[in-house]
């Protein structure tokens, strides 16, 4: 379990403190960043992600600590196997773990696929069981780097987490599609205004290309745990600091 959240007391003043923010949030874009943060303070790992399943059956990932959280989700919704895919299924378990990833015999092919990817790890938790349309099902999902990374604590704290992040996604109003698509949608194009901003200072001072320039955002990301969109907002805002 991640530091400073070791025992019970810890754990229920992280949920008291989730219950009162989630409770108090604008808008479903502000209660789930509220949850993908608080998951990743309870349980640790590298990445949190939230699977949504909308009642046309689709999937998406409207909230995370990292683009890389959406790509794993993604090969999860394109093969139809994995964890979060199946605590998202309004029919399917309430928790599913993988310890090794890379020899998961359950999927073959997400397994390989996220492990090429450096990660081993996965524990998903279903959000919003029981729910009915226009309203969303879900899955609360943490990624490791590590083999074996989500002890049986840890799991039962994401169960603990993901009931009380529930109860505040159905008091939510308007937690339906179309709510989620707008607010996605300015989010996105937010993301990628300063994202392509930041770019551009990179080419300009590095002398390389688009990708490679997105490469050196995405890499300094994982390796200083921080949101690429912030990392990018600090480039920009301070590149006059730069050599």
């Amino acid at each position: 379990m991640a530091d400073g959240v070791d025992d019970a007391g810890g754990l229920a003043q992280q949920l008291l403190g989730l219950t009162e923010d989630l409770l108090a949030a604008g808008s479903l874009a502000d209660v789930l960043e509220r949850v993908v943060v608080t998951a990743k303070d309870v349980v640790g790992g590298d990445l949190v992600s939230v699977t949504l399943r909308a009642p046309d059956g689709g999937f998406h990932t409207p909230a995370g600590t990292d683009l890389v959280a959406a790509e794993l989700d993604r090969l999860q919704y394109e093969f139809g196997e994995g964890c979060c895919v199946e605590c998202a299924l309004p029919s399917g378990p309430a928790a599913a773990h993988s310890p090794d990833l890379a020899v998961d015999q359950r999927w073959p092919r997400f397994g390989p696929a996220a492990a090429r990817l450096g990660f081993r790890s996965l524990a998903s938790v279903a959000l919003l069981p029981d729910v009915r349309a226009p309203r969303l099902s879900g899955a609360l999902n943490v990624y490791s780097r590590e083999a074996g990374a989500f002890d049986e604590s840890d799991r039962d704290a994401l169960l603990l987490l993901a009931t009380h992040a529930s109860l505040a996604l159905a008091m939510t109003e308007g937690v339906t599609r179309e709510q989620l698509r707008v607010e996605q949608l300015q989010a996105a194009l937010d993301t990628r205004d300063v994202i392509g901003q930041a770019k551009g200072i990179l080419m300009a001072r590095r002398r390389i290309d688009a990708d490679q320039a997105f490469d050196v955002l995405r890499r300094t990301s994982q390796n200083i745990n921080v949101k690429l969109r912030d990392l990018a907002k600090t480039l920009v805002d301070r590149h006059h600091l730069l050599d």
